[in-house]
């Protein structure tokens, strides 16, 4: 059942039209959580956040900080077949595509507001835009949320059956500090969602504090690797 779901993602994702290669350091999928329990003050508060993030100060210099440049695309998601492409992959090479990126983020619009947390899902759809991204060095995927998986196969089943071969998943929690559930879904997500070589956790308290947890991670992913850091390898599952 997993494999057939992992195919009709596939497809969805476009993977029949791979963009060409391109030299780029790093291609970084954001991953924006609408399902049902995000309500439509929160989401603004995201999508305003990640717009402020990316053209903040210090992410800006790390955007621009190696001659190779990075490639952004970033989707929606929530229920099992609810993802939506908010912005499709754009290597950015100058401050105006940086900007026209941020502002089509900033006045995107959810596409659902009634759907559970689809985590497997979501993730599976995630590899399927890296897999048809540009041939960078390095490749992330950037999971927000506000919750465990409730819908669907788990995290787990999707690094098992999708191509997440080389691929590093972060994550950044939307905590709930007046219930204290925030606790358990932290380490949730360090179980079960964090991926791949050097994966780590950011924290928002609440969605009023998204943009700063997210500038922080930004700048974390975005500042150029080692020299001596291995490129992902072209194929193979995950260890």
């Amino acid at each position: 059942m997993v494999r057939a779901a992992a195919l009709a993602l596939a497809l969805a994702a476009g993977l029949a039209a791979p963009l060409a290669a391109a030299e780029c350091r790093l291609a970084l999928v954001l991953a924006l959580d609408v399902s049902s329990s995000v309500d439509a003050q929160e989401d603004a508060l995201q999508r305003g956040g990640l717009a402020a993030a990316l053209i903040s100060a210090p992410v800006e210099r790390a955007v621009f900080a190696s001659p190779l440049p990075v490639a952004l695309a970033a989707y929606e998601w929530s229920g099992r077949y609810n993802q939506h492409l908010l912005a499709d992959w754009r290597l950015i090479h100058t401050r105006r595509d940086l900007l026209e990126l941020a502002e089509t983020l900033g006045r995107s619009r959810r596409s659902h507001n009634e759907f559970p947390t689809a985590m497997g899902y979501a993730l599976g759809h995630g590899a399927g835009l890296l897999t048809r991204g540009p041939d960078c060095l390095f490749r992330t995927l950037d999971m927000a949320g506000d919750g465990e998986n409730n819908e669907g196969f788990p995290p787990a089943a999707a690094y098992a059956e999708f191509p997440f071969a080389g691929v590093t998943v972060n994550g950044l929690v939307v905590s709930a500090p007046d219930d204290g559930a925030e606790i358990d879904l932290v380490a949730w997500y360090r179980d079960h969602v964090l991926h791949g070589p050097g994966a780590f956790l950011e924290v928002a308290q609440g969605f009023e504090d998204y943009e700063r947890a997210m500038r922080r991670k930004l700048l974390r992913e975005l500042r150029p690797r080692a020299v001596g850091a291995l490129p992902r390898p072209a194929s193979g599952r995950p260890g």
